[in-house]
């Protein structure tokens, strides 16, 4: 990305050292959640500390601060121009106002309280972890104190991950949001729905190697190129971008219901996209890659739920499951529709169907904003989520990996993520609803395999732009939308109800 005006490329090319710190420490994190030896922890956590000080310094460095300074005063900028911007100076105004002993701190809690979790995890042991999740609060409370905020401090973090996305903008998502999903969960069950009976397909053992071909028989048919994209295998699937031309993922491979991989990858693969579509003028800029959080998982929510679990795509990748997984070569394409999305109230949110995932999100949600309102001790945690999931959800855990150990999100300090996935799955929603009235034969194309129109309208709408727009001001100027719950509600209700 090259600009006329002067101070803009004098900005970008001050950038650039940033941008290289970013790129290592994102391989780095990579590394750590793939193939690093556990013995590297604390040297791993010395090392991601001292290179996240560095990268601090040199977004604080005084000539650097005045060049973004100068171009904020500057009246003829594009909007990609703005964009860098409004992040960097969000970036600069946020870190600004943590001492770098903070950072380093958190930097140090994060890689041990990870591998503390992990421990505490396989041994379903809340106990092992509680001290380290005490310590990540603390600081994240320190955090907030200094950032300031205007009416909750939970929003402190929320605006972290979702630009200006406040508690009072979840409060009215989720008290509209969960009911309805109760009361359509409720109408399934009662109505004895297909949906919700049980698959003989959810606990046959199957060949990890064959499953393994079968994601990338799904990968190749949905267009990756390899050259610029990988996929490995971690406890945790996640994607993890170097650029907009080194980005990759993990899957995960448990040996029975082997729809779960499927949708790992394909999630992972919806964020992967994103970034592979973003411009690739704006590459080394503080503006490539997704706009926010939320943004980021309406693309991978889009592809795993919207297009993977749809009839259409079934009917496309059922010869491929048929030839890779021996005991389903006898399963309709019916069959495996109904075991694609089958519906039912489970502890774990990761394998959660479509239909009751958001209580798992609200139930995080709550928590979280309790926390940082101190309204819920950390010791309190573990029984507070199993209430709140028998009450949502009607199951109550009977072991901590069961409840509160099953994510990674805290043992990395990602307070505030959580409602993104939500806001991912309404504007997922949203995004189907407009694209199935501009792409004439979307239901074909995916039946054929013909991802090309799918993959040009989200470019054109939406991975474009990088994070050049504000998310708020992107839903609204491609998709004339905020965060409205109806769209989502409506989709779920036409698939599973018939209405």
């Amino acid at each position: 990305m090259r600009c006329e005006n002067p101070v803009m490329n004098q900005i970008l090319d001050a950038y650039k050292p940033i941008w290289s710190l970013k790129h290592a420490i994102s391989l780095m994190g990579w590394d750590f959640e793939t193939y690093m030896p556990g013995g590297g922890t604390e040297e791993r956590g010395v090392a991601d500390s001292q290179l996240s000080m560095l990268h601090k310094d040199l977004l604080l460095n005084k000539d650097f601060i005045g060049l973004v300074e100068s171009a904020k005063k500057q009246g003829s900028l594009d909007d990609l121009e703005r964009g860098v911007v409004r992040v960097l100076d969000r970036e600069i105004t946020k870190q600004i106002k943590i001492p770098k002993e903070l950072t380093e701190a958190e930097s140090l809690v994060r890689i041990r309280g990870n591998m503390a979790w992990r421990e505490a995890r396989t041994k379903s042991d809340f106990k092992l972890y509680e001290p380290h999740l005490k310590e990540m609060i603390e600081i994240k409370k320190q955090i907030i104190a200094k950032r300031g905020y205007e009416k909750h401090p939970y929003d402190a973090l929320l605006d972290t991950f979702e630009e200006q996305l406040t508690v009072n903008d979840l409060d009215k998502i989720f008290g509209e949001l969960t009911p309805r999903i109760q009361k359509l969960v409720k109408k399934l069950v009662d109505s004895n729905s297909p949906f919700c009976k049980e698959n003989k397909l959810v606990k046959s053992k199957y060949d990890i190697t064959k499953v393994d071909e079968l994601n990338r028989d799904i990968l190749t048919l949905l267009q990756y190129d390899m050259k610029r994209f990988r996929m490995d295998v971690s406890t945790h699937p996640f994607t993890e971008t170097m650029g907009l031309n080194d980005i990759r993922i993990t899957t995960r491979y448990e040996g029975t219901d082997f729809k779960k991989s499927i949708f790992s990858t394909i999630h992972e693969a919806g964020h992967a996209l994103y970034n592979l579509q973003c411009d690739q003028s704006l590459s080394f800029t503080p503006i490539e890659g997704g706009s926010s959080l939320g943004l980021h998982e309406s693309q991978s929510r889009f592809w795993e739920n919207i297009v993977c679990r749809s009839l259409p795509f079934v009917q496309l990748i059922g010869p491929l499951i048929r030839k890779q997984v021996n005991f389903a070569n006898q399963t309709t394409n019916d069959e495996l529709y109904l075991y694609f999305n089958n519906v039912k109230a489970d502890f774990i949110r990761v394998d959660a169907d479509e239909v009751t995932y958001n209580l798992h999100i609200a139930i995080r949600y709550e928590i979280e904003k309790k926390i940082f309102g101190d309204e819920l001790g950390v010791s309190e945690i573990p029984e507070f989520w199993n209430d709140r999931m028998e009450q949502l959800l009607g199951v109550r855990p009977t072991t901590d990996s069961q409840g509160m150990l099953q994510d990674t999100h805290w043992s990395s300090g990602l307070f505030g993520y959580f409602p993104t996935y939500t806001l991912g799955n309404l504007v997922s929603a949203i995004i189907a609803s407009k694209m199935r009235k501009d792409v004439e034969n979307y239901e074909e194309d995916i039946k054929r395999g013909n991802f090309n129109p799918i993959r040009k309208w989200l470019k054109l709408k939406i991975h474009q732009y990088g994070s050049a727009y504000a998310p708020k001001v992107l839903l609204d100027r491609s998709l004339n939308e905020g965060y409205n719950p109806d769209y989502f509600v409506n989709y779920l209700e036409t698939k599973y109800l018939g209405s």
